[in-house]
């Protein structure tokens, strides 16, 4: 490889002393380097739509956590240039490179050592009751969940055509098998292995005891509808795709979630496996 994009969360890097270790590590050995730097607001905006893909970039090394990650995943979807993380914060899921190994993962970079590993992401289509629609692709995950007063949400979910259940709790997920590690987790739904392919639905605190996360196929069509709340009044949601992009609903809207025709590509130069960093995360201590 001899061109790179750095994609930096200045939030993780305020003096970009890293990106400029980077920058100047890349440079000396005769790559051609770009960098874009997200502001220390980046969390509460939606995705900047001045960002200009350079030409003939090869590799996105995107410095920051998981957040920036799926940041940098959303914004270079239609680019499908591989990407690769550079640890900036607690330990993550999908940054591979550690500060302690930076040049060391760069020289394998440059002398083109490394493999590539697609991850699926999901394409949801908000279909508002008049008509409009409103699309967004995630790489992790789709959250519907309430909005305002602490109140039991109904969803009616539908796949393929055909009904699945009526759910009653605070919101629903779903998720890809990059996502399963993230809120899908802490809302009890299953680990799975992020180059699997499938979509999973894990309801956030279901009002119920049998209600569990469903594994389907990622060719599957889900369509989650919101219908009329308790005693006939009107529910107010949020559809959040990745923890950045948000777009409210209400009864009569219904969202429509399948597999994208997108894919994100992350690059490995280690041999640190998914379940040694899963290994890791489990044996944390309170």
């Amino acid at each position: 490889m001899k061109e790179f994009l750095i994609f930096t969360n200045k939030h993780k890097d305020p003096e970009l002393t890293v990106t400029r270790r980077i920058e100047h590590y890349l440079n000396a050995h005769g790559a051609g380097v770009s960098v874009h730097v997200l502001q220390s607001d980046w969390k509460r905006t939606e995705d900047s739509g001045d960002f200009v893909f350079p030409p003939k970039v090869e590799c996105v090394l995107v410095l920051g956590g998981d957040g920036t990650v799926l940041k940098a995943a959303r914004q270079m979807m239609d680019e499908q240039v591989p990407i690769i993380g550079v640890n900036l914060g607690s330990l993550g899921y999908m940054t591979e490179i550690d500060l302690e190994c930076l040049e060391e993962s760069l020289d394998k970079l440059l002398q083109d050592e490394y493999e590539t590993e697609c991850r699926m992401m999901l394409e949801g289509c908000v279909q508002f009751a008049d008509g409009a629609f409103q699309k967004g692709h995630c790489l992790n995950d789709i959250v519907i969940s309430r909005i305002g007063s602490l109140q039991i949400m109904k969803f009616n979910i539908w796949v393929n055509g055909r009904f699945l259940n009526e759910y009653s709790g605070d919101g629903m997920i779903v998720t890809t098998p990059t996502g399963s590690t993230g809120y899908n987790l802490s809302a009890g739904g299953p680990i799975v292995e992020p180059g699997a392919r499938m979509i999973m639905l894990t309801p956030i605190c279901p009002h119920t005891l049998n209600q569990r996360s469903i594994i389907l196929s990622p060719e599957d069509v889900i369509e989650i509808q919101i219908p009329e709340g308790k005693e006939g009044q009107k529910q107010q949601m949020e559809v959040t795709f990745d923890g950045n992009h948000k777009v409210q609903v209400t009864t009569g809207d219904k969202i429509r979630v399948v597999q994208s025709d997108k894919v994100t590509e992350f690059i490995k130069v280690s041999q640190v496996s998914f379940l040694d960093v899963l290994h890791k995360k489990l044996s944390e201590k309170a």
